[in-house]
């Protein structure tokens, strides 16, 4: 049998280990719709470093929760959400993010670092890449459905999806 799959509030500990898995799932991600020469940035671990510095320990964020899904004590998996931050936001969270290295998709990591940062009963929105199918699927399961908006940021069509009910399949 597999070890289990354990997911815990983020710390400042794990920033490298999370950096690391950031850049690890957008290069997964992203390959072929960013450029290779901003996926394959040797600044951006460092980048990401300061990010999540930056995200642990500044006042500002203090209300976003961020988790990390663990497996024999190396980060595998990486969530946050906090306040809803749009002006049209009729949802109460914002999903910022939520990634899982490939190696490790369908250990059940996805859904615990979601239950980790949302109540499974919290509204909320997350924008994600209109390419990412496996996102997608994941959101659909988890009671999101796409709302109509879309946006496009460094050459990437990203559609907002949102979770208004608590009606969120299991």
């Amino acid at each position: 049998m597999a070890p289990a799959v354990t997911v815990r509030r983020a710390e400042v500990g794990d920033v490298p280990q999370m950096a690391r898995v950031h850049v690890t799932c957008w290069q997964q991600t992203y390959r072929g719709l960013v450029p290779d020469s901003v996926l394959d940035d040797p600044g951006l671990l460092e980048t990401r470093e300061r990010f999540w510095t930056g995200a642990l320990t500044d006042e500002r964020w203090s209300r976003n929760r961020a988790a990390v899904a663990e497996l024999g004590g190396t980060v595998v998996g990486i969530a946050m959400a906090g306040p809803a931050q749009e002006t049209d936001a009729t949802w109460d969270s914002e999903l910022h993010l939520i990634y899982v290295d490939a190696a490790h998709h369908g250990s059940g990591a996805g859904p615990a670092l979601l239950d980790a940062v949302l109540a499974p009963q919290e509204s909320a929105a997350w924008w994600v890449a209109d390419h990412n199918p496996r996102a997608h699927a994941f959101m659909r399961k988890h009671g999101f459905a796409p709302d109509g908006r879309s946006r496009t940021e460094d050459g990437v069509r990203a559609v907002r999806w949102v979770r208004r009910t608590s009606s969120v399949a299991g």
